[in-house]
């Protein structure tokens, strides 16, 4: 299976100490992005979070739990040693190709689908196990666009390709930060708020959103001819898109988002 220079290799997510950083504190780049090291978590820092003015309002008590229960799912991360772990790795394999057995859950065929090593497990340090859930989501609700995005099946690709899975950990990261998720009781921004009212009319609102900013991060990469070291400002732009579509005063349902269509082509 081809994939582009930028799926070969990598490393832990880590500071410049050396040691492995976990999701509520994410190393601090002051520059863009150079080279592998800085792939998971390396963009969205405490430094360049948007400091939104605060905002108060008030949640439904479906809201409330729909919440309580993702922020609960953030708290979780990959054990390598758990056995429902396991089987959703294998899972998420086996939804990327059928067609091809998976001789163990370390072996350098993990790199075919964009891991930075043969475990995938080590990347999962940097966001936990909703990063592997968001995938396995992907992969099962919308398999089409998540084959067209895993085998880069369509425009006019880079040389140096990004890593399917490493990306999606980092849009996952992107995700909870953007959405403030991981403030409780609530998120204090304009589109965590926003978010709610989604996650109100659908429970998956979160996995769904993924999805969409998924196929949208794609689309951004095309349209911007973007290789390897571009990845930054393609994962900024998707942001700020998505910013702009949960703010539409008619978006009330995740389906009403502009990008919903971007799963369906």
């Amino acid at each position: 299976m081809k994939r582009g220079k930028g799926d070969k290799k990598g490393t832990k997510n880590r500071d410049v100490s050396g040691q492995v950083v976990p999701l509520t504190e994410p190393v601090v780049v002051a520059t863009p992005m150079v080279g592998t090291r800085s792939w998971i978590g390396g963009l969205f820092t405490r430094s360049s979070r948007r400091q939104d003015k605060s905002i108060d309002y008030t949640l439904s008590p479906l809201q409330e739990e729909r919440l309580q229960k993702l922020q609960d799912r953030l708290l979780v991360p990959f054990e390598e040693t758990r056995i429902d772990h396991q089987e959703s790795l294998k899972a998420l394999w086996n939804a990327s190709f059928p067609n091809i057995n998976l001789t163990g859950l370390v072996t350098e065929q993990w790199k075919d689908m964009g891991w930075q090593g043969p475990n995938p497990s080590t990347d999962f340090r940097g966001c936990g196990f909703i990063a592997l859930e968001n995938l396995l989501f992907s992969a099962r609700t919308y398999p089409v666009c998540f084959r067209r995005l895993l085998l880069k099946q369509r425009g006019d690709r880079a040389k140096w390709e990004y890593p399917f899975a490493v990306a999606g950990i980092n849009i996952s990261f992107m995700l909870i930060q953007m959405l403030d998720l991981q403030n409780t009781p609530k998120p204090k921004c304009l589109p965590g708020m926003n978010f709610l009212k989604l996650l109100e009319e659908d429970e998956n609102a979160f996995d769904v959103l993924y999805c969409i900013a998924f196929a949208m991060m794609d689309a951004q990469w095309l349209a911007m001819h973007a290789s390897y070291m571009e990845f930054n400002e393609v994962l900024q732009a998707t942001r700020n898109q998505l910013e702009r579509e949960l703010s539409l005063d008619d978006t009330h349902r995740i389906q009403d988002l502009p990008a919903y269509n971007l799963l369906f082509q």
